[in-house]
């Protein structure tokens, strides 16, 4: 499995990343809900591990982020929380598993091994007019052409992607895919949007495009498909 381990106790994210690597499972980490947001969307895990108690946005508010973006991913909270009225909110926040501390690394791996095999047909596809966007393999592909993303390219292209039509911000854009915290050029934004674009063009020409809007920012455009055509 592919997992996402989102804790900011650096000895725990330690062991935990040691006993799942141990098991045979490739392992990122993240620290904190700011910087786990971006990555968490950017990038296909199978089943992704969020303790509730994070610096700066809690997981269950970052869960709540990821669900109200549509990400499908399982996920298990893990937490210090044992009351019933805190198991339900983290539940009804979009968590598929919850497992309070101090817990057995054995139970822990049969619940992620349980919540995969749950998850196993999430969706990977998305259509964009006549291209598909492949999340797993990070790809974007037209009858047979393909060209490969960045984690940093699919991020910002999903993001478009679930606001079709719509003109998102440059501030929403770096926030969403680069996090509230980033501090690097402003106009990385516009850069990442050129390399969409050669990107979009190579594989389906004028047929998926990134638009500008003016004084606000940009908005993924389909083409509606000629008469006759699917």
């Amino acid at each position: 499995m592919k997992l996402f381990v989102v804790e900011d106790e650096a000895k725990m994210a330690r062991l935990l990343e040691r006993g799942l690597r141990e098991e045979g499972h490739q392992v990122d980490l993240a620290a904190s809900g700011t910087e786990a947001l971006e990555q968490g969307l950017g990038v296909v895990y199978d089943v992704i591990l969020l303790d509730w108690s994070l610096p700066g946005m809690d997981g269950v508010s970052l869960l709540r982020r990821w669900r109200e973006r549509g990400l499908k991913t399982p996920v298990l909270l893990l937490t210090a929380r044992g009351t019933v009225g805190e198991r339900v909110t983290g539940l009804r926040a979009g968590a598929d598993d919850y497992l309070v501390k101090p817990f057995d690394f054995e139970e822990l791996v049969a619940r992620l091994e349980a919540l995969h095999r749950r998850g196993a047909g999430h969706e990977a596809l998305t259509r964009l007019g006549p291209i598909t966007l492949d999340a797993r393999r990070r790809v974007i592909g037209r009858d047979g052409a393909e060209e490969s993303l960045t984690a940093r390219e699919y991020a910002l292209l999903a993001e478009l992607a679930g606001h079709v039509g719509e003109a998102l911000t440059r501030t929403e854009l770096l926030g969403t895919v680069w996090g509230t915290g980033f501090d690097g050029a402003p106009n990385v934004v516009d850069v990442y949007v050129g390399y969409l674009r050669s990107k979009l063009r190579s594989v389906c020409g004028d047929a998926v495009t990134i638009q500008a809007v003016r004084g606000v920012g940009y908005r993924l455009a389909v083409a509606k498909p000629p008469r006759g055509e699917a």
